[in-house]
């Protein structure tokens, strides 16, 4: 192994014999990697923003297809969320003999470059030099112990809300993205206390996440796509970026109990439009629901149903609420009575609690409010 220098020398070789010298690394392959460079590459694709040195090229050929295209991001963005560990085709680093000149520094690839060094008939002492090129950083930004300075913060919001155990709930994410070209974190979320049960897409889609649910962990990559037109901002500038559905395990009085931001698989940070690094925060805000919201029962889904339906419901303040449901004659079939949450709530209706069929109505009291809605049961 070399020094951290990469300095090395061989002693005591015999002269008038042929040598080669090949270095070799392949660890730590997130070294220097992040969303960043998929913004870099994606203007490189498209034209906007070309890689201007072989070396760049050959540090964004991920897949080692002597090419850079889409299927170099898509891989990379797996190594960035964690889902994979390791380059599938390459090493983490290539090393190039320093003395090569390239034919078409825009094709490193139009003639095979040196990764080894030949030294024939060695007749006094010789230098090998290399240029260490790592794969999947083209902004040239691998460094051992290397800090990143940030200029500002990049924040990710969601409203604050307590959960109750049993229940299931949407945790929007909204963000301003019109000044960045991307970003990247790390979600956690208490294995203990709540489970995830899908992400709905917003601004970010489903290549944009990586899932570990026995860890409970979300890592995100995004990267603004050129020449694709962002989604009109909404008020205050907020667009929506994703939303988790969760189901709570256990009470919980503020989302801040179960829910992180870190750096734990994928790093937090994002970019400016300038190239500015900004750090990634999470602000959790107080609910401020509309007036025309503040209680609400909403119509079961599915509907009709044969097997289990669910019955979602606004309040606007955390309390006790009682769902009743009836047939045709006013008959209860089935009453569910408990405390809830401030905000969505919802519960799941099994037929076969309600040996009926038909049309029969759900009816929702929670203080001095009352909704009543229909619903079909089918045979």
């Amino acid at each position: 192994m070399t020094g951290r220098d990469g300095e090395f020398g061989f002693s005591g070789v015999t002269l008038g014999y042929d040598y080669s010298v090949t270095p070799h690394l392949d660890k730590n392959p997130l070294n220097g990697v992040s969303t960043f460079d998929l913004v870099l590459i994606t203007k490189h694709i498209l034209g906007v923003q070309p890689l201007n040195s072989p070396y760049k090229l050959i540090a964004a050929d991920v897949n080692n297809s002597r090419s850079v295209t889409t299927l170099d991001l898509i891989q990379l963005r797996k190594l960035i969320l964690g889902i994979d560990t390791k380059y599938a085709s390459n090493t983490s680093w290539r090393f190039v003999d320093r003395s090569f000149k390239f034919t078409d520094p825009s094709n490193p690839w139009k003639s095979q470059f040196p990764e080894v060094a030949n030294l024939n008939d060695l007749a006094a002492d010789a230098k090998a030099n290399f240029v260490a090129v790592k794969v999947g950083d083209v902004n040239g930004n691998a460094v051992a112990n290397s800090i990143v300075r940030t200029a500002g913060t990049f924040e990710l919001k969601a409203e604050d809300q307590e959960l109750k155990a049993g229940n299931e709930y949407r945790i929007a994410f909204t963000g301003d993205v019109s000044p960045i070209e991307g970003y990247q974190f790390t979600l956690g979320l208490d294995p203990n206390k709540v489970d995830l049960v899908d992400i709905e897409y917003g601004v970010s889609k489903a290549d944009n996440f990586g899932v570990f649910a026995k860890e409970g962990m979300v890592t995100a990559s995004w990267n603004a796509l050129l020449g694709v037109l962002p989604p009109a901002p909404s008020k205050g500038g907020q667009e929506e970026l994703f939303t988790l559905v969760v189901k709570a395990k256990a009470d919980v009085a503020s989302l801040s109990e179960v829910m992180n931001l870190n750096s734990r698989i994928t790093a937090a940070e994002a970019y400016r439009q300038d190239g500015d690094y900004l750090s990634v925060s999470l602000a959790l805000t107080l609910q401020r629901p509309n007036a025309s919201t503040l209680f609400a029962l909403e119509q079961n889904t599915p509907n009709p149903f044969s097997g289990e339906t669910v019955i979602g419901f606004t309040l606007p303040a955390a309390g006790e609420a009682t769902l009743t449901i009836q047939d045709v004659t006013g008959r209860t079939l089935r009453v569910v009575k408990g405390q809830f949450a401030q905000g969505h709530n919802q519960v799941t209706v099994k037929a076969s609690d309600l040996n009926a069929t038909g049309v029969l109505s759900y009816t929702l009291k929670a203080g001095a409010y009352t909704a009543t809605k229909k619903m079909i049961i089918l045979e």
